[in-house]
């Protein structure tokens, strides 16, 4: 399979590992563009591909086109792509970017829109996608496995998903990450040395995720099974229960499901 990647950043950068560590395509088969230079050279040094200055030329002749750009991008790079995209998969992980506004914009149908999230840096992402009904099922598996290679995919048949989606999962490590911060600075405040805080902190997590994912039980249920009467557990719970723990998850999940709406209403426009 031959792919090309348009843009040479952070998420870029994974789909390329990704693709290269699932062995579906070789390094002579991916090409990276980017008008950066110095991610061109980056992406050159550290997975053997070839890049590229030019997302029209990169696009010739592939099975497959990652748009890996910010939603402000699109516009300008999607124009540049139209006239060249024939029979190739389009796969966009620009958040709030409809489908209808790609195809649009590309004049073309064979669209994939999917949400990953930054751990697939580590082959551990969580991505959400949905696709055209111009897309054929030979190109749906392609999207599939392409996605796969950087954790897990779900697949959602009704496009307003994604927008939710991207509001937990993808703004999600952002989330688990300052709660990381705030119990490392907690451990710090009460006097363990920080390597110490952090260790605990991170294999917790870690461990808690996996104990919840292997035992296939109620996040609730767990919870009570650390929690005794009266203990240290049920005081700590108390204290951020009291301070509104749950209602600022659920508002600040609901302000960023609003803001990835608002990206595409405005994309739309």
């Amino acid at each position: 399979m031959k792919v090309a990647v348009i843009g040479g950043g952070t998420m870029g950068g994974a789909l390329v590992k990704s693709i290269l560590r699932a062995r579906l395509a070789a390094k002579g088969d991916i090409v990276v563009s980017d008008v950066s230079a110095e991610r061109r050279e980056l992406a050159r040094k550290k997975y053997g591909v070839a890049v590229s200055g030019d997302n029209a030329s990169a696009v010739k002749g592939v099975d497959a086109v990652i748009l890996a750009i910010k939603p402000h991008e699109m516009d300008s790079v999607m124009d540049e792509l139209s006239a060249q995209l024939k029979s190739q998969l389009v796969i966009s992980i620009a958040a709030g970017v409809s489908l209808e506004a790609i195809c649009r914009r590309l004049k073309y149908g064979a669209v994939v829109r999917a949400m990953p999230n930054t751990p697939a840096q580590v082959g551990r992402g969580m991505t959400v996608w949905t696709s055209s009904k111009e897309l054929d099922a030979g190109k749906h598996e392609t999207a599939r496995l392409i996605l796969s290679s950087m954790g897990e995919e779900l697949y959602f048949k009704d496009e307003k998903y994604l927008d939710m989606a991207t509001a937990i999962s993808g703004s999600g490590p952002a989330y688990v990450f300052l709660f990381i911060e705030a119990l490392i600075d907690a451990g710090v405040h009460i006097g363990l040395p920080r390597d110490t805080a952090q260790k605990l902190v991170v294999e917790t997590v870690a461990g808690s995720a996996e104990a919840m994912n292997k035992m296939a039980k109620h996040p609730a249920e767990l919870k009570n099974m650390v929690t005794s009467p009266g203990g240290t557990t049920a005081e700590a719970l108390h204290r951020l229960e009291s301070g509104g723990l749950r209602s600022l998850v659920v508002n600040a999940v609901t302000a960023a499901y609003e803001k990835a709406k608002s990206i595409g209403l405005n994309q739309a426009g």
